[in-house]
């Protein structure tokens, strides 16, 4: 599945409506740790069909960042139903990102 941006703008229909878990990436261009997870967020991305992977600008979104209580990046969380099943700070090997999908 296609790499998400989510915003405001489309985080209802997106990731709280979601029929699959939600893997989101909270990031900022600036952010040297979240460009070295770029990658492994893409390759999930790419790789699992049976979710959805997405990516919030927080510098663009400070609205969700604030209502996720953001205050590192990155910061990885993984939403089913609607609601957090996992979160992981900092930058992180894929097992460890695939293994937040499994709590």
């Amino acid at each position: 599945m296609a790499l998400l941006t989510i915003t405001k703008d489309n985080f209802d229909s997106e990731v709280m409506k979601s029929d699959v878990p939600v893997l989101i990436d909270f990031w900022a261009e600036w952010c040297g740790p979240c460009r070295m997870m770029a990658p492994v967020i893409h390759e999930i991305a790419d790789e699992r069909t049976d979710i959805k992977v997405g990516k919030i600008d927080v510098d663009a979104e400070p609205e969700l960042a604030a209502a996720f209580r953001i205050e590192s990046i990155p910061t990885l969380a993984v939403l089913k139903n609607g609601a957090v099943t996992a979160a992981s700070v900092g930058v992180r090997p894929k097992a460890d990102v695939l293994a937040l999908l499994d709590k």
